[in-house]
Formats: structure tokens, C-alpha cells, sequence
């Protein structure tokens, strides 16, 4: 939820704003057996008696609020997507190596987060006064997962990828300019397979929701009420 701690106060100026936890992130519990984030979603959702709302997601949180909107179109009025990750697609190689190169720093948790933290989609970031949170945030993430037990992640067939043009919502996906080569084609594929609207918020990278709060809540405020 520390994601959100920026952009959530400022729509909750206008509108009921609801962040959560995913499993295994900041205080829910840790994954068990099949893990389903678009059920859990649902769940929430019905326990809260919200049957329509605005979502919004952020990197693998874009992951599960496409599939969800897919899934359950009926609970969404507004899809929107903040650098959001996809089912099936094709990332590429140099993508692949990145993440295995973390992986294969573990458990050495200092040198994980220096790999991380050196891909330019974290350049911006780094240079902000939300440095040291970014760090807090990635170290609670992997110090957790070195206790997870086996787990697997089920995810909606066939992939958000292959039936973008099925979404109904109203959808708004948003990037930085200085993100990874990567999740700005996860940007051109939505506008290539959907209607999405696409903006791009200069001079920001993947951790945009923490250093350019503002632009994102004007850009999502505008769109809700446009």
C-alpha cells in the first residue's frame, strides 16, 4: 500500500479510495498453494459491497486489473494502468537476463537490490527524495519471499494479451518517458490491441506513482470525469 501513499490521499479528496495488500506484499499473508490474485480481487471487492468501481493498477497490479476487467467487465466502469505488466506477453531477452541476474544475487539481499535498483527505469527514482522508501519497499519484498512456502500462480486462459480487444472498459494506461524498453511495448501493444488511451508522464520511470503523484492524479481525474 506504501505505492499509493502519494496518489491515494489525493483522489480520496473526491472520491471512496480503497488500496490494498496483494498476497505476500506489505501486511497480508504470505501465498499459499494456488494463489489466484483476480479471485482475491473479487473477493475483496464483494466483501466491501463494491459492485462497480474505477481500477486502477500499478505494474503487476496492471497485471491483475486487466485480467480482472476481463473476467468480470461488469464491476468496472474505468480501467486504469499505471507501467502495467501483462499476461502473455513476449518480454524480451535482455528483460529475461535482467530478472534472472536479481534471482542469482540471492540471498545476498543488498546486492539483489543494487542489481535492481540499476536498470534505468529506476534512474529517475534514485535520484528523489523517495530513494530510501523505494529501497524499504523492495527489501520488505524479498526478504519476505526467501519465506514463502511453494506457491503458484494462476492467472486467467487465454492471456490478457491475447483478448485486450475484448476489454469494455473505458481504459487510461500510463508510462514514463524513462521507463524500460519493455514496459513502454506493453504501452504500444494496449494501443495497437485496444482502445486504450495512452499518456505519458515526461520525466518519470517505473516508480512514478511516488515521484510524479500529481500528474498522475490530474490525468486520472480528468479521465474519470471526461
Amino acid at each position: 500500500m506504501r505505492d499509493w501513499m502519494f496518489v491515494a490521499p489525493l483522489l480520496a479528496k473526491h472520491y471512496k479510495v480503497v488500496t490494498f495488500d496483494g498476497r505476500g506484499a506489505g501486511k497480508s499473508p504470505d501465498p499459499v498453494g494456488d494463489v489466484n490474485c483476480v479471485e482475491d480481487l473479487k473477493r475483496l471487492l464483494v466483501q466491501l459491497n463494491i459492485h462497480r468501481t474505477t481500477l486502477i493498477g500499478h505494474s503487476m497490479g496492471g497485471q491483475i486489473a486487466t485480467d480482472f476487467s476481463l473476467e468480470y467487465p461488469e464491476y468496472v466502469s474505468e480501467l486504469i494502468l499505471i507501467a502495467p505488466a501483462l499476461s502473455g506477453f513476449h518480454y524480451s531477452s535482455e528483460f529475461v537476463k535482467y530478472m534472472n541476474k536479481v534471482s542469482s544475487a540471492a540471498p545476498d539481499i543488498d546486492k539483489m537490490i543494487e542489481i535492481s535498483q540499476s536498470a534505468p527505469s529506476y534512474r529517475v527514482v534514485q535520484t528523489s527524495p523517495h530513494k530510501k522508501l523505494t529501497e524499504q519497499m523492495l527489501r520488505h519484498h524479498i526478504e519476505r519471499t526467501f519465506h514463502w512456502p511453494d506457491f503458484e500462480l494462476i492467472w486467467p486462459k487465454p492471456p490478457a494479451a491475447e483478448r485486450l480487444g475484448e476489454l469494455t472498459a473505458k481504459t487510461l494506461l500510463m508510462v514514463g518517458t524513462e521507463e524500460l524498453p519493455d514496459n513502454i511495448r506493453v504501452a504500444d501493444y494496449f494501443q495497437k490491441h485496444s482502445d486504450a488511451h495512452i499518456v505519458e508522464i515526461l520525466g518519470a520511470d517505473h516508480m512514478v506513482t511516488l515521484t510524479h503523484p500529481k500528474d498522475l492524479y490530474r490525468n486520472i481525474v480528468n479521465f474519470i470525469e471526461g
